[in-house]
C-alpha cells in the first residue's frame, strides 16, 4: 500500500511566503522613478531661463536677418523707390519742423509785442497823468518858499517863478495845495494875496517843484533873476535841494463834450 506523503500545513505555508524577499525592481521602473515627479533645483530653473532668453534672440535674430535678407534681394528700382520715400518722409519732417519753429517765434514775438505795447500804454498813461495833474508824482527836485510879510507880492511874479521854473525842466509843481498844469492861471485875489485857478493861496507860499535839482535852483538865483526880484520886494525866498520830493496835489480827470479821438 503506497505511502502518502504529508505537506506542510496552510499556516505554515503562509508564513513561508511572508519570508520570502520582495522582487527588486527593474531597470525601467528606477528610470520612471527618478524621472517623475520632477525634482527642479535652483541652478536647472537658472540654466533653462538663460536657454529660454538665448532662444529668444537667436529667433529675433534670424528674423532680422531675414528682413536684411529680403533687402538684399530686391531688385535696385526698388532699392531707389526705398530710399526716395524716405528722402521725402525726412524732407516733409523737415519741413513740419521749421513751420513749428516759425509758429513759435511769431507767437513769441507777438506776446512780447503786446507786452511791450501794454507797458508802453501804460507808461505814456502815467505821463499824461502827471502832466495833467491827474496822478501824484515823486521825483528829485526842489522847495522854494516866499514869505511876504509886507504883503507885496503880486501874482506876476509868482507866474514869473512858475515860467522860469518850467524853462529849467521842471516836470510837476504844486503851489500850496494847488496842482499846477498847463492851462493853470494866477490872478490877485480881493483883499490881498494871490489865487491859483480861482483858489486863493495864502502866505507863505510853497513851491513843490519835480526835476533836476542842478538845473532848477540855478535858474532861480540867476542874477536879476526870480529870487532876487522877490528879495527886492522885501520877500524871503529860500530854495532847498531834494532827493525826493512828493506832488500829490490832484485835479479831476475832465472828460470832453464833444472831442472824440481820431484813431480806429
Amino acid at each position: 500500500m503506497p505511502q502518502a506523503s504529508v505537506g506542510p500545513s496552510g499556516a505554515e505555508a503562509s508564513a513561508a511566503a511572508d519570508e520570502m524577499p520582495e522582487p527588486s525592481p527593474t531597470g525601467r521602473q528606477r528610470l520612471m522613478q527618478s524621472l517623475w515627479p520632477p525634482r527642479v533645483s535652483r541652478a536647472q530653473l537658472i540654466v533653462a531661463l538663460l536657454l529660454f532668453v538665448l532662444g529668444l534672440g537667436l529667433a529675433i535674430q534670424v528674423r532680422s536677418n531675414s528682413d536684411n535678407s529680403a533687402l538684399r534681394g530686391a531688385r535696385q528700382e526698388d532699392l531707389v523707390r526705398i530710399l526716395d520715400e524716405l528722402d521725402d518722409r525726412t524732407q516733409r519732417l523737415e519741413d513740419e519742423k521749421r513751420r513749428l519753429e516759425n509758429q513759435r517765434t511769431e507767437l513769441e514775438t507777438s506776446s512780447d509785442q503786446a507786452e511791450e505795447a501794454r507797458k508802453q500804454t501804460v507808461e505814456k498813461e502815467r505821463q499824461l497823468g502827471i502832466l495833467a495833474g491827474t496822478v501824484a508824482a515823486q521825483g528829485p527836485g526842489i522847495t522854494l518858499t516866499i514869505s511876504d510879510a509886507k504883503g507885496t507880492i503880486e501874482a506876476d511874479m509868482l507866474l514869473d517863478a512858475i515860467q522860469e521854473l518850467r524853462a529849467a525842466g521842471a516836470e510837476a509843481i504844486q503851489i500850496n495845495d494847488v496842482r499846477v498844469v498847463a492851462g493853470t492861471y494866477l490872478a490877485d485875489a480881493d483883499g490881498g494875496g494871490v489865487s491859483v485857478d480861482g483858489n486863493k493861496i495864502s502866505q507863505p507860499y510853497r513851491f513843490k517843484v519835480i526835476g533836476k535839482p542842478q538845473d532848477l535852483e540855478p535858474a532861480l538865483n540867476i542874477p536879476g533873476g526870480v529870487v532876487q526880484t522877490l528879495e527886492k520886494e522885501q520877500a524871503t525866498v529860500t530854495v532847498t535841494r531834494a532827493e525826493n520830493i512828493v506832488v500829490d496835489a490832484l485835479r479831476p480827470a475832465k472828460r470832453p463834450d464833444y472831442a472824440r479821438s481820431s484813431s480806429r
